[in-house]
This record gives C-alpha cells, structure tokens and sequence, in this order.
C-alpha cells in the first residue's frame, strides 16, 4: 500500500479503470488539459486524449444527457459536474431518463454510468456552492449512491461505479480531497451496498457519512473519555443502503445517532432512523437522535458556515442526552 491523499486515490482508479477498458471515457467542464476544478482528472488528457477526456460547454444539462446517451449505446461514461448544486438544471436527464431507461425498455437498456459531483461545505464558497443533497438522489429508484469518507473506499468505491450496469451518483466531499490514508497501488473494487464499521463499540451506534465519519471518531475518542465506546459505522453507500449492518450494530449498542451534513430535516438520518424504528425498535434503551445542519441556505461568513456544519461536539451532545 502507499499513502494517498482521497483526491489521489480518485485520479488512481479513473486512471486504471481507462487502462482496463476503452470504453470508458470522462466528460465534464475542464476535466481534459485543465484536469478538473479540484484536480481529480488531472494527467488523464495527456496520457488518453480527448476523445477519452472531453471537455464539455458550461451545460450541465448536456454533460448528463451525453453519458446517459453513450452509456445506453455501449459505452461506460463518467461524467463530472463541478459542484453537485448545478444538477438542478439537469434533473429530467438523471432521474426521467437515465434512472428509468432500464426499467422502462425491460432491462434490454442498460445505462453504466457514473456521475461524480464534489459536494459540502466549509471552502466559502456559499449557498448555491456549498451544499449536501445525497437525500434528493437517495428518493430516485433506479439511481444508486455512493458517498465514500476515505481514500481506501473513494478509490475502490469508484472503480466498483464504473463497473456497475446501473447511473451512480458518486458524491465527494470537498474537504476529503486533500485527506490522506493507505491505499494500494494495484486496482481492487469495493462491494456497493456494504457499509464498513470505523470503530467498534459496545454503548451507542453512530452512524455517519462522507466528512461526518472523521467527526464520530472524533467523538468516539471524547466519549471514551467518559467511558461511553461508540461504534462509527459508515453506510459508504446510501442506495442500496446496508440495513443488516446497521441493525446488527444497533442490536449490540442498543442506542443510535445518525450524523450527517445535509440538512437535517428529510435528510438520510430520517431513512436510516426510520429504519431502526421499524426493524430493531424493541432492541432501543433511548430514542434516536440525528445531528444534521440548520435548516438554511449554507452561510457565506465563515464564522457562520462553522457553525452551520455539524462537528464532533454536536454527535457528543447527542450521544450523551441518551447514555
């Protein structure tokens, strides 16, 4: 294994998956010379040239529209959005078309595409460039979810995107991309659906996704202090969402917290809480407790968009108004 930071680990797996197979192609505004705006791409124009990488106009509408219209013609496209807030515009090609195709033609259409799109905040970047909305797409049958939190899972996540049959919105927290961990060289995929527990602990079940996972083990180390062992389970993936892990770990803890960045009104606690509340209520010793952001517009003062991303204080507090 070497050390990689999660942005490397990316460019790793585009890398040897274009390597592995021809029919993968990227698309996306600035992903050919200029290698993407946080840089993920960056080499793969040089090395495949642009009928691999292309360079698309400032219309999201047409990058997702072109991958579901090559990969129903046969081949894997992974399309890249600069920031998941301009997906608004290109909606009715994500979950009218490329979503549905499969369904609607019998499973004779398939639509192997994987749509990356770096979300979250914390880089100033304000309301309309700042935002979580793994929720929206979490409600789209047909679409799977994938939200990687380190550089081990973003690479094998991502290559295990590119090889599925099925549209897969990759989310990608900004602030990961410069986050490092050991990562091997030689190209392996990671089941999609199979969530990964961070943390083994016997008193509370914290389920966290994407940047919120660093900020359970954060809060695991606060409340062993405390002598509360918290168990971090990361979903890694929120369609299909790994329920038995889930369970099986609120089972032994017999309490649950749900962290994540979205809002937290109608975001993915709500699915994974309502989860536990149908399938293990019998098994709970409190009720469950979700820590997710205000329900506002992401601020542009950065004192503000602090206080406004959820941390580790805040799982601690939940944690501790149930043990």
């Amino acid at each position: 294994m070497s050390e990689k930071t999660y942005l490397q680990a990316l460019n790793e797996a585009l890398r040897q998956e274009m390597e592995r197979d021809g029919n993968i192609l990227i698309l996306g505004e600035d992903v050919g010379r200029f290698g993407g705006c946080f840089g993920v791409t960056q080499g793969l124009f040089d090395q495949f040239g642009e009928d691999r990488v292309k360079d698309t106009p400032i219309t999201e509408s047409v990058i997702v529209g072109a991958a579901a219209g090559a990969a129903v013609a046969g081949l894997r496209p992974v399309a890249e959005l600069m920031f998941v807030d301009f997906i608004g515009v290109a909606m009715d090609q994500l979950f009218n078309q490329a979503a549905k195709m499969r369904f609607m033609f019998g499973g004779k259409a398939k639509v192997p595409m994987t749509l990356r799109m770096p979300q979250g905040a914390g880089i100033g970047a304000a309301a309309q460039h700042s935002q979580s909305l793994e929720s929206w797409f979490m409600n789209i049958p047909g679409l799977k979810v994938v939200i990687p939190s380190t550089p081990y899972d973003a690479k094998g996540l991502l290559i295990s995107a590119i090889r599925d049959d099925n549209p897969v919105v990759f989310l990608e927290h900004k602030l990961l991309y410069g986050v490092s961990g050991e990562v091997p060289d030689e190209s392996y995929a990671i089941e999609l659906g199979k969530a990964d527990i961070k943390r083994e602990g016997a008193d509370v079940t914290i389920v966290a996704t994407s940047q919120m996972v660093y900020a359970a083990l954060q809060a695991a180390e606060k409340l062993k202090a405390d002598g509360i062992e918290a168990e971090v389970v990361d979903p890694r993936c929120l369609q299909p969402l790994d329920s038995a892990t889930i369970l099986d770990s609120v089972k032994k803890t017999h309490a649950l917290v749900v962290a994540h960045e979205a809002v937290k009104f109608g975001g993915p606690g709500a699915e994974i809480a309502a989860l536990v509340a149908e399938e293990a209520v019998e098994y709970l010793d409190a009720p469950i407790k979700r820590v997710g952001a205000p329900f506002c517009p992401v601020p542009f003062s950065p004192p503000l968009e602090q206080y406004y991303i959820p941390n580790a204080d805040n799982i601690v507090a939940a944690v501790k108004s149930i043990r």
